[in-house]
Order: structure tokens, then sequence, then C-alpha cells
């Protein structure tokens, strides 16, 4: 990984700083360490995240044995639930037909409106990805695939977004997988977006996506397919659903595995607790049975108990044998959850790479025994881009503060102590207080020599005189602080700005926002910006010319 900071030239909008991520604080120690490529993390994947590693897996002839053709047809199938998909993303479906043609997979929630930041960012790396590897391996092709969350049951989390200093949320009693959600609810959320995105040219198409995906697609799945395929499918970006029944077939015989031999458990567990012990923390526990029960407004985890298998927090149950007709007949009535899923990805698609956030590959590396257990193919793990995006007025900001963008990432009591130094705005009495400490410790000599029994008082008498220099000393540093009242708050608001509420501007704040200002220009230049391969943190500042 980059050791400093350094500028890289772009052909669009905006110029790139690059820091460190251990300076950034982007990933957990768990990542870093695979990142550095740290000896003892080798058992837990096959293949590091570069040319090396890439040309190895290749070498592997992979997934010789899929049912390519299926494939094809199942995701042809899909793209055609909406009525959007690019010429391009179709051609690429197709291409999945032939056996030099592999996929490098991102998944991810349904998020209202794309979520946070960070979803464009793993789009992008993911097709950037599949790219790069056109260019290193000529000889294969390689598609780019969004893997919908639409399984999840986690509502809370994909029901809101930030733009505009705003939080749009989606209130609904419905329940069950959210990607069958019902999106006529919107309606009225719809108003209050349009309203905030206002009547320029930006807002205009702005308001006019939210309303094409999410009202004029009946679910929430079909609304997120419309809505990822206007922004990506110019690059044929191909999207899978697993909430299918013929995928779900596939999938069959490592259901019956896991609902009545457990592998995913013991072997998942074996690979956290070899972690825990090398001092990492992990993201995920197994459980025994790592598959949820799913049917209308319903999306509950299935739990073996004495005499048969029930449904947790419902009256459902089934026996053994009704459980293994379900699976041979009604896949699609099985979900598998966090643990689970990524052996099912493995399993459908020719799947080379997986492009995730520092949460996700973490959770990845608990599983290659697992993988190894049920003799699946396990991808290369590759981060996304972690993108911190400053505007023009911002860095102006920024640049009168006499700091650097990369000094936003540290706490913000230490810039204002740090500007307070710079402008020497900081009030301290060092010589004062050693001239002091001089004259009592004189005066104690001189008292303990007439009655030793005082030295104890008079040493208190010294701290209660260094005590009160103190007090003096933060009264006055208050009140220098206060003649730069402006200048602290404007490192609070650039601090607020690039961390909303001590959260990442990525992990915060929707696209929304980016559009309206810069428009298309704002993709592109994301797009441009973005290095599969540069594990780094990069900081988009707006150029001013």
């Amino acid at each position: 990984m980059p050791a400093t900071l350094h500028l890289e030239a772009n052909y669009n909008m905006f110029k790139t700083e690059k820091i460190d991520l251990k300076t950034s604080g982007t990933l957990n120690p768990l990542v870093l360490d695979y990142l550095d490529k740290k000896e003892s993390l080798k058992p837990f994947y096959d293949h590091y995240p570069d040319e090396k590693g890439f040309a190895s897996f290749l070498k592997t002839n992979p997934y010789a044995d899929l049912d390519r053709d299926k494939l094809s047809e199942i995701t042809l199938a899909q793209s055609k639930l909406v009525n959007n998909a690019s010429a391009l993303s179709i051609k690429k479906i197709e291409s999945l037909k032939q056996k030099n043609v592999f996929t490098v997979t991102t998944g991810h929630q349904l998020c209202l409106f794309t979520g946070p930041l960070y979803f464009i960012h793993k789009i992008f790396s993911t097709i950037n990805l599949a790219e790069e590897l056109k260019k290193q391996f000529p000889d294969f092709d390689f598609v780019p695939v969004y893997w919908m969350a639409s399984e999840d049951h986690d509502f809370e989390e994909v029901n809101n977004f930030n733009a505009f200093n705003k939080n749009f949320k989606w209130e609904s009693k419905q329940a069950g997988a959210v990607g069958d959600f019902k999106t006529q609810e919107l309606t009225d959320l719809f108003t209050l977006v349009k309203e905030s995105f206002g009547t320029n040219e930006n807002g205009n198409y702005l308001s006019s996506l939210f309303e094409k995906a999410y009202l004029n697609n009946s679910t929430l799945k079909d609304a997120t397919r419309y809505l990822v395929n206007e922004l990506f499918g110019e690059y044929g970006l191909v999207i899978v659903d697993g909430h299918d029944k013929e995928f779900k077939k596939q999938f069959a015989g490592i259901l019956e595995k896991e609902i009545f031999e457990n592998i995913s458990f013991s072997k998942v567990k074996e690979s956290t607790d070899a972690l825990n012990k090398m001092g990492y923390a992990t993201q995920v526990n197994p459980r025994p049975i790592n598959c949820f029960y799913i049917a209308d407004n319903l999306r509950a985890r299935i739990e073996k108990t004495n005499s048969d298998f029930k449904v947790i927090g419902t009256d459902i149950s089934f026996s053994e044998n009704e459980i293994k007709n379900m699976i041979a007949n009604e896949p699609e009535k099985i979900s598998p959850n966090v643990v689970l899923r990524p052996v099912y990805q493995q399993i459908i698609l020719p799947n080379i790479a997986y492009v995730g956030g520092p949460g996700e590959l973490a959770y990845w590396l608990q599983y290659k025994s697992m993988f190894n257990a049920l003799d699946v193919l396990f991808p290369i793990l590759i981060p996304r881009n972690f993108i911190t995006v400053i505007d023009a007025g911002t860095k102006n900001k920024i640049d009168k503060l006499n700091f650097k963008p990369e000094d936003f990432f540290k706490d913000v009591k230490e810039l204002i102590d740090a500007y307070q130094l710079k402008t020497n705005n900081v009030f301290k009495l060092d010589k004062e207080k050693e001239e002091l400490t001089k004259l009592y410790n004189g005066l104690i000599e001189k008292v303990s020599a007439v009655d030793k029994t005082l030295n104890a008082a008079s040493m208190a008498e010294l701290q209660k005189a260094l005590n009160g220099v103190e007090q003096l000393i933060g009264k006055a540093n208050k009140a220098l602080k206060q003649r730069s009242e402006t200048e602290i708050n404007q490192i609070n608001g650039v601090k607020q700005k690039l961390f909303p509420n001590s959260t990442p501007q990525e992990r915060s704040d929707n696209f929304a926002g980016f559009y309206f200002k810069y428009g298309a220009a704002f993709l592109n230049g994301l797009k441009e910006s973005i290095h599969p391969f540069e594990i780094d943190h990069k900081i988009l500042i707006e150029s001013s010319n």
C-alpha cells in the first residue's frame, strides 16, 4: 500500500490525492493485514488480488462444468423484468455462454435511491476491474455483476437516504424480503423528493429518475434494477437476483447439506476461532442452520428442534421429509443468510473476484474452509475504492486554515489544537511552572530542615499552586479560542461536511446532492478516478480551473 500522499492528475473534473488506508482509518486490522500479505493469513484465501493472483486463478480452468447456457437464459429472463436493460448488458449476458468469460461481482442491499455514496463506488470499482482484467488478459472476457440482495429483510437499513441536508425515509409496515416490498407507498415521499431536488436540469433528471424507478415499477427489486440500469447500463453491468427458483434449483444440493449436516457452522466457526486467537475481531457468527424460510410477508430463520424444523417467530414447522421435499420442489422458499449467500453466488456464477467493503472482505476471510469443505471455488477478494469528495469551496476553506485535506481524517479536537499551535494562539506557562517548582522545592527543603513532618504539607502547597496555574492557562486558552471562533467554526464545518455526524461522507451522503451540482460529469469523474488495483483512500478535489 502507498506509504505517503501524492498527487495525480486526472483528465476529469477532479484532481486526486491518495492517502494510505492506515492513515485514513478506512480498513479493519484483518483486511489491512490481508492486503499487506501477512503470512499467517494465507490459509484464509487462495489468490492475492494482483495480476499474478488473477493469472494463477485463470490457469486452473475454473468453472469448466458450469451450465453456462442455463445461467445466460435465467439472467436474460431477469433482465426483461424491466424495460431499460442496455444493449451492452444484454450482450454481456449472452457472452456468459462462452467458457472464456468470467464474472467479477459485488453485492449490495436494495438501498433507496442507491443509499450512501459507497454503493456507487462499489459498482464502478467492479466495472473498472472487469475492464482492467480484459486489458491484462485479452484472451478472456470479464462481466461486471451486481448481485441484488433482494432476499434481505432488514428494511430499516435500506429505507432512507441523505441528500441536501435532509433524510428521506420510506415508512412501511410491509414485512418479509425487502425486494418484494410494494413501491406504491412512495408516492408521498416522491412529492418531498421533487420539492427538494429543485427544477433545474439536474434536479429534474433526479426527480424523473426517482419517479420512473419507484413509481413505474411495482416492487423494490424491480425499481432497483431499473435504477441501476439507468446509472450503469451503458458500461454493460449485469444484474443478478438470487431470489429465483431456477437459480435455487442449482443450489439444492448445498441447501440439503446445510440443513442436515451443518457443514458451514462447523467450518466457519473453526476459521472464526482461529482468527480470534490471532487477535482479529470477526464479522459474523454462524448458526447451525444458516437459512431462512421465505413466504409472503415473511423471512424468518429455520431452526432444528428435537423432532422437526421450526420457523422462528411463527407457528410454522416442517418434518425432515417436508424440508427435503421443499428443497427438491420449492427451493425458492429457502433463503441463505450472510454466511451461505457467498457460496450460492459462487455456485451459479463463473465468478473470479468479489469486490467488497471492509466488513464484507473480513467475513469472506472467515469462509475459506467452508468453501473447501463444499468443494466450491473461492474467489479473489479485492476492496472497492474508498473515496471522499471535496468541492472547490470546501477546499478553499481548508487552504485558508493552512491544513491539507488528509488532516481532516483526524479528530476535530486535534485539528483545533493544531490550528491554535499554527497561529500561535496557545497560551503556555511552561517556563513559569518550572521556576515555580524550583522556588517551592527550595522552600520545601528549608521547611523540612526545621520539621520533616511538614514535608507532605509543603508538597501539597506546591501542587495547589501548580493547579492554580493550570486553571489560569485553561482560562487563557479558552479566551484565545473565542478570538478564533470563526476559524474553529470553519474547522467544525469542514469536518462535518466530510464526516457528517462523525460518519465518513461515502457512508452517509447520497449521490443526488453531488449530481445536482455537477450533473453527469460527477459520475463520469468518479469512474475515471477509480482504479481497482490501487489500494488506498482517494480524496477527489474539484478542480478550480
